[in-house]
């Protein structure tokens, strides 16, 4: 059996373990029910994200002229403290800015190879959890907008890492920590116009569980570029990755863009 598409990030359902799913334009793919099975991934050219040509990806499953000029692709995604939506100034478009920006966004812990902190949209809670491959995730608080997310984010990676180890994940090297106990200590670490949204009492802890066989004692990283065919045994999903036998991880989120055959 085959599938073939574009690749973008698996869409994931939450449950005991996560599901997941290769999402394709004429055809789907629950990714658990390959868990011990043998697949090969072909390389078969690109398609950008956002207009749709066959162009090289650059970075994001956007070809570079669109990661360039793409409202979606500003500099505020990554650094959120750069929003200006709030303020009625435009970076690129500001419809779409305010659209993204001047929504819930949540700061919160999460535990994956250590304890981290970061943002995302209210609406993308698990989900951003998940694709992080975080085992546990407390939110810290809940703001009006980006900004205010973003600043947030920036006096607490004084205390915490916002980066995951992405080896240290996937061999499922997490530390012992209390994230209700981290989140209590942290009130008077943020800036003082978002301490009015941190409810002490607040202690949602969120416990994600992925559909694993074993982990690897060392991992890696397959290249698409470099190795346009590979295959080999499924033996977990973790994050946006794709972990087999052999060690080999593939990151499905670094390859979005790329046309790809799925064969069982």
């Amino acid at each position: 059996m085959q599938y073939e598409g574009v690749l973008t990030k698996m869409q994931t359902e939450i449950g005991k373990p996560i599901q997941y799913y290769l999402i394709f334009e004429n055809s789907f793919l629950n990714v658990n029910q390959l868990l011990g099975k043998e697949l090969e991934i072909s390389f078969q050219g690109y398609q950008c994200l956002n207009c749709n040509k066959k162009k090289k990806i650059f970075r994001q499953g956007f070809c570079y002229d669109c990661f360039m000029g793409s409202a979606s692709a500003g500099d505020w995604i990554m650094k959120p403290e750069l929003s200006t939506a709030h303020l009625d100034i435009e970076d690129r478009d500001l419809v779409y800015e305010k659209k993204v920006q001047l929504q819930p966004h949540i700061v919160y812990l999460a535990l994956s190879s250590e304890v981290k902190v970061g943002v995302t949209r209210d609406s993308q809670v698990p989900t951003r959890w998940i694709d992080q491959g975080a085992v546990q995730a407390i939110p810290i608080v809940e703001v009006p907008n980006r900004y205010l997310a973003g600043i947030t984010e920036v006096a607490l990676k004084n205390h915490y890492s916002d980066k995951t180890n992405w080896q240290k994940m996937l061999k499922n090297e997490v530390p012992v920590a209390d994230l209700i106990k981290e989140r209590a200590s942290l009130k008077y670490l943020i800036p003082k116009e978002v301490q009015e949204y941190f409810d002490v009492n607040k202690n949602d802890l969120y416990e994600l569980h992925y559909p694993v066989l074993h982990y690897p004692k060392k991992v890696t990283s397959l290249n698409l570029d470099k190795s346009p065919n590979f295959s080999g045994k499924l033996s977990g999903i973790k994050g946006q990755y794709l972990i087999f036998e052999d060690g080999t991880v593939f990151n499905v989120r670094t390859f979005e863009g790329y046309v790809v055959k799925i064969s069982l």
